[in-house]
């Protein structure tokens, strides 16, 4: 039982980081998200690019002796944690790009 969750979970892991970099990127700043956008970005995409960024801080956790050799730590960590993390918790619910639209909005 305990080996079926764990399988379960892996490859939800490994969907949810195929999956990120559509769910992280988009074709325009601006947007102006529908009801169904923001329910599937609720209950699909924000769930997935959690386990995401999860998954990605284990794999920095584990590359960090190799990088912090190489010297890249902080492009791993950007790449590995912070995107993720970015597109997890910053990103307005519905919308496909990271960008804060409000700050966009404010520097103008």
């Amino acid at each position: 039982m305990r080996h079926s969750k764990v399988s379960r979970l892996a490859v939800a892991a490994l969907g949810a980081v195929l999956l990120a970099p559509w769910f992280a990127h988009a074709q325009s700043v601006e947007e102006d998200p529908s009801f169904m956008a923001m329910g599937g970005d609720l209950l699909i995409a924000r769930p997935a690019l959690l386990v995401t960024t999860l998954a990605g801080a284990a794999v920095f956790l584990v590359s960090l002796p190799f990088t912090a050799a190489g010297g890249n730590v902080e492009t791993a960590a950007q790449t590995l944690v912070g995107g993720p993390a970015e597109a997890t918790f910053v990103r307005c619910l519905g919308c496909r790009n990271s960008h804060n639209r409000h700050a966009d909005a404010n520097t103008h």
